[in-house]
């Protein structure tokens, strides 16, 4: 039972929605993007003091339980695979009510984006100062949850990872504090929060360095799907020495499009409005095999994030990821390719890194692959028992590619056990990580994650 008294200052306090099981818009607040959920309350809060409430209410909760305490949700744009934005019969801390977009110092391209925001609503605030910051690949992913955990996007290669561009935090804590971390204030948490997740309290606004930018060379290039073997490996081999302007996927055996027929499919994006240098960091490309379309285009760069998609009832997504370095690349990209040519087989993405990304030293944040070249992901997707049936499989394909890559990305995973969260933070950041929290979230209310305990 929910206690009547945290209940009562919960209704005293907290100024934002409260929505429970049979009020009016329930069904759509209980639920994130891709998880559903049956929670006790969402909670909409509309300030920094409504969080502050928010959060003294599950902690209440979590005080005067003597059985499993209430679980709490903190939700930004509600994209997590392991579903982290919602739970059942717990509290959820929905975030989109703190959404506003602020350049707070033009000549520094300094941006305040609130927790809630998404990524979509940021391009088209900075677009009208010719600015923008690098995020990921989707309109309606959060600010938040992306950059906790790392931002690899279509900037990736020539300005980083988001949490990289991250200047300041406000976040308030399991106990209820106000805290700015950054290079000056809370060092050590504001090294914990660019890839530690959401284990240490509820971001409740962000501050961005932002760079100015143009239009970008964007589009897809396809090609065969039997010639994916002899494009990735160019492709790779190409990505090592390419300008850092141009960054690329390669999408290939995908379900939907055919499996081991889909074409492949070498997303590339040229950072620049250039068309001589974008030709000819693209052109290599376009010579890897028998191109069968290529739509690249010069394109406002808020326009080439897609649309979130949330999938109709019943369906799953279950992606993995890991990272291979300059000397597994081969081993790796010929499993792939055997992979992705059988029935049967997971779509495939393979992300290129480096660049900036390596720039950092590998200890500046509690995001741990600086070394990495290649990002690896493969997503199962369909009903519950299709994604069961499907796992054998994929463990025996991961199984081939252990002795070549290392870690996983904590955007793409589609759950967070113990081994989940071993590969997203190797020990010597995880135990890091966790003196952070033992600070700041003793009693880990904020267990809602890929969690790091307070040891």
């Amino acid at each position: 039972m929910m206690s009547t008294s945290a209940l009562n200052n919960l209704r005293r306090d907290f100024g934002g929605a409260i929505i429970e099981p049979g009020s009016a818009g329930y069904e759509s607040a209980s639920r994130s993007v891709l998880a559903v959920g049956s929670p006790a309350y969402v909670l909409r809060p509309e300030s920094v003091a409504d969080v502050r409430a928010a959060v003294a209410f599950a902690a209440a909760q979590t005080a005067e339980q003597t059985t499993a305490a209430p679980r709490l949700s903190v939700r930004g744009g509600g994209h997590a695979f392991a579903g982290f934005g919602t739970n059942d019969g717990g509290i959820v801390i929905d975030l989109s009510a703190l959404a506003a977009v602020d350049l707070i110092d033009k000549e520094n391209h300094l941006v305040r984006i609130g927790g809630g925001a998404t990524w979509g609503q940021v391009a088209t605030a900075l677009a009208t100062h010719g600015l923008a910051i690098s995020s990921g690949d989707t309109r309606s992913v959060g600010v938040g949850g992306l950059t906790l955990s790392g931002g690899i996007g279509w900037k990736v290669r020539k300005h980083g990872l988001a949490l990289d561009q991250l200047v300041a935090a406000e976040l308030v804590t399991a106990g209820g504090a106000v805290v700015r971390a950054s290079a000056e204030e809370n060092q050590e948490l504001f090294w914990a929060l660019r890839g530690g997740g959401g284990n240490f309290g509820v971001v409740t606004a962000f501050e961005f360095a932002a760079h100015p930018t143009t239009d970008v060379f964007h589009g897809r290039i396809t090609f065969p799907a039997r010639q994916a073997a002899t494009v990735l490996e160019g492709w790779a081999d190409h990505l090592r020495t390419a300008p850092e302007e141009l960054t690329s996927i390669v999408n290939f055996a995908n379900p939907f499009a055919g499996g081991p027929d889909a074409p492949v499919e070498v997303l590339v994006t040229f950072d620049g409005d250039d068309p001589r240098l974008a030709a000819e960091a693209i052109g290599p490309i376009r010579g890897l095999g028998a191109v069968i379309d290529d739509d690249v285009a010069l394109r406002p760069y808020g326009d080439i994030l897609v649309e979130g998609v949330i999938p109709p009832p019943g369906i799953r997504f279950a992606p993995r990821s890991g990272f291979a370095g300059e000397e597994s690349v081969p081993a790796v990209l010929r499993i792939l390719a055997e992979a992705g040519a059988a029935q049967g087989a997971p779509a495939i993405s393979v992300r290129s890194l480096g660049g900036a990304v390596s720039h950092v030293p590998e200890e500046a944040t509690a995001y741990a692959h600086r070394g990495a070249e290649l990002m690896i992901v493969t997503t199962t997707a369909g009903p519950g028992p299709v994604v069961e049936a499907a796992r054998p499989a994929l463990d025996a394909l991961w199984g081939r590619l252990a002795p070549h890559v290392t870690g996983a990305y904590a955007n793409f995973l589609g759950s967070a056990t113990e081994a989940d969260v071993a590969a997203v933070y190797p020990e010597r950041t995880y135990e890091r990580l966790a003196a952070v929290k033992r600070e700041f979230d003793p009693g880990n209310l904020f267990s809602g994650n890929h969690n790091v305990r307070p040891r």
